[in-house]
């Protein structure tokens, strides 16, 4: 039978970014691992993640949450250097 962890694992994004992800848009995160999946193999849709993740540092830091701030942003660090495509203005 497949569990969580098999569709977590299956997905092109990792689990802290699936985490952002489900936390940004308010859904559990099997619902999350869908969805990265489906926007990382959709037209822009690493530059909408990328979006999603930038909007939550912001939202953190107008909450004068440092630490989620910081956390974010190393996730987003990580999500950069594994997918180049993401950032605005790519030719992919």
């Amino acid at each position: 039978m497949i569990n969580l962890d098999d569709i977590l694992d299956m997905c092109a994004l990792d689990r802290e970014e699936i985490a952002a992800i489900a936390a940004h848009e308010h859904i559990p995160d099997v619902d999350a691992a869908l969805e990265a999946e489906y926007l990382m193999h959709a037209h822009h849709g690493p530059q909408h993640v990328h979006e999603m993740l930038c909007e939550d540092i912001r939202d953190a830091l107008r909450a004068d949450n440092v630490a989620e701030a910081r956390r974010l942003f190393a996730v987003l660090h990580r999500f950069l250097a594994e997918h180049p495509e993401a950032v605005r203005g790519s030719e992919a």
